[in-house]
């Protein structure tokens, strides 16, 4: 049994104070934005109580979707790797980025020159998506729908290199005499319907079409700030699961809302099922007494 850890949309803090001209752009209305509420909802000491209680359940793996930043900025690029570093090191840690972390044009370049490692692929180089990992019997592929762009916006996108990459990648892994578990990571709900206009994956259908040829066992996202659960179909009558989970720093009042993270339980169902896996999810995170705690347990797949 593999035990992958899923969390995401940390919004790490504290927010650097922007100079005067890396707020004539989007950044402005961020920067307001921060100062009017965001930065309330994300508390750093609820981030670090909750990686605490993460690095206690023993992971094989933890995959992080993306949001470390808030506004792109260069201060933020050191900060986020020292949260990655807080995680764990690149072996045991994959991430892919978020729309806050190429906010503006140039700062997922800056973001990836930082944090390059822990998007490292097995046949070299980093910072190039999609990527590869084989870590036990899972295949980490990592997808990045982080794009800058305009105020008020927040959507994504992978294009057609990317997506065709990425089939090619889950079609071979499949073809393998003993497949891995396939688990794609990608910051924006990755189906038609899965994020409100303004910000969802502008291909989306896309996505979702090259899934039903080549499967996959699981996907995983971010970016809603909320609990999620979908399938989508996979080849040959399947049924992939597609799941999202909430910000790791969040205060809400919202139960789907509190900052939580995911930890996957992922067995193989035998050889004579070729390649099938058992994958159950078991939610820790903020409950109503404000402690760190197991709030839900859910198979994804049946079997």
């Amino acid at each position: 049994m593999f035990r992958l850890a899923h969390l995401t949309d940390p919004h790490v803090g504290p927010l650097p104070r922007p100079r005067l001209r890396q707020l004539l752009s989007k950044r402005a209305t961020g920067y307001v934005n921060w100062r009017r509420g965001r930065g309330k909802v994300h508390d750093m000491d609820l981030l670090a109580a909750l990686v605490a209680d993460l690095r206690r359940q023993d992971c094989d793996h933890i995959a992080c979707t993306g949001d470390l930043c808030n506004l792109g900025l260069p201060d933020e690029w050191e900060t986020a790797r020292i949260f990655l570093e807080a995680l764990g090191g690149p072996e045991g840690v994959s991430f892919v980025p978020g729309n806050h972390d190429a906010y503006v044009r140039g700062s997922l370049e800056g973001l990836l020159a930082a944090c390059g490692p822990w998007t490292g692929a097995d046949a070299g180089g980093t910072g190039h998506f999609p990527y590869l990992r084989r870590r036990g019997p899972l295949a980490l592929i990592g997808l990045s729908s982080a794009i800058p762009t305009k105020p008020f916006a927040a959507t994504g996108r992978l294009g057609p290199a990317q997506i065709a990459a990425a089939e090619r990648l889950l079609l071979d892994l499949g073809a393998e005499a003993a497949p891995p578990c396939r688990v794609v990571m990608i910051h924006h709900p990755p189906h038609p319907g899965g994020a409100a206009p303004g910000r969802e994956l502008k291909d989306a259908a896309a996505f979702t079409a090259m899934i039903g040829r080549a499967g996959a066992e699981l996907v995983l996202h971010g970016h809603n700030h909320r609990g999620m659960l979908a399938y989508v179909d996979g080849p040959r009558g399947s049924r992939v699961p597609v799941a999202g989970a909430p910000s790791a720093s969040a205060r809400s009042a919202h139960f789907n809302r509190r900052a939580s993270y995911y930890l996957y339980t992922i067995a193989p169902t035998g050889a004579a099922a070729g390649g099938r896996y058992r994958i159950r999810a078991i939610e820790r995170g903020l409950n109503e007494a404000g402690a760190i705690a197991e709030l839900a347990s859910f198979p994804l797949t049946l079997g």
